[in-house]
């Protein structure tokens, strides 16, 4: 094997609850507008349409205490989601099987410069600026299915400073878990250590400096940052 021209980067890995393994995370992808109520206050019919998927950097992701609050932006928001970490994956995989790849599950964050996002919706431009930031993914630890089984409802919800903001069901998702995995699939090679952030219930809005956020999905390891 040829030597490396420099240091190769780190390999990004979260940690498992109750496990002293870790997960490697290799791609990740996000859902836009999963829950009805979301759907509606970002301006946008909530019928169910056919789904679109945005990536986050695998370095994005991370397990800790704290958001470093981005640059470049001067409004940051909240998205609090179900986090599904796979196992295995391939192309074209039917709905039937989709949930054979699943490792486990976890609560996230998907942050969001939303000033930059309006400014790249309203050129019609890509949205990694809006997304793909660095620390833009907290996350818990990881619960794998052999503890939980798999997740089809459930309380989802974020609290900021102790005042509730954000409140759905994992059932009002429009696309379950098995239809992303299936959509996904016939677009991109799956791959174990792929991780799919599923969407945020409505309440989304601003964070400021100083904010604790604390996420909540029933079965599941909380989550809680505070911005700094």
């Amino acid at each position: 094997m040829s030597p490396l021209a420099i240091d190769a980067p780190e390999p990004v890995t979260l940690p498992v609850f109750r496990s002293e393994a870790s997960f490697p995370v290799n791609r990740v992808y996000c859902i836009g507008r999963n829950y009805a109520a979301h759907a509606v206050e970002m301006g946008h019919d909530p019928d169910r349409e056919p789904p679109f998927f945005f990536q986050k950097n695998p370095d994005n992701v991370y397990c800790g205490q704290t958001f470093p609050y981005p640059a470049m932006s001067a409004d940051v928001h909240h998205e609090i989601e179900l986090a599904v970490l796979l196992k295995s994956g391939g192309s074209d995989i039917s709905e039937r099987d989709a949930l054979e790849h699943v490792f486990g599950y976890a609560v996230a964050l998907d942050m969001t410069r939303r000033d930059l996002q309006a400014e790249a919706k309203k050129s019609g431009r890509p949205w990694e600026v809006a997304k793909a930031f660095e620390h833009s993914a907290p996350i818990s630890e990881i619960l794998p299915i052999s503890e939980i089984g798999h997740l089809q409802n459930g309380r989802i919800s974020l609290s900021v400073n102790g005042e509730l903001r954000q409140e759905g069901d994992l059932n009002q998702m429009i696309w379950k878990v098995p239809d992303m995995i299936s959509y996904l699939s016939r677009y991109f090679s799956l791959a174990a250590g792929d991780v799919i952030l599923t969407g945020t219930p409505s309440g989304v809005g601003p964070v400021q400096k100083g904010d604790k956020l604390d996420g909540h999905i029933d079965g599941l390891p909380d989550l809680s940052v505070t911005v700094i």
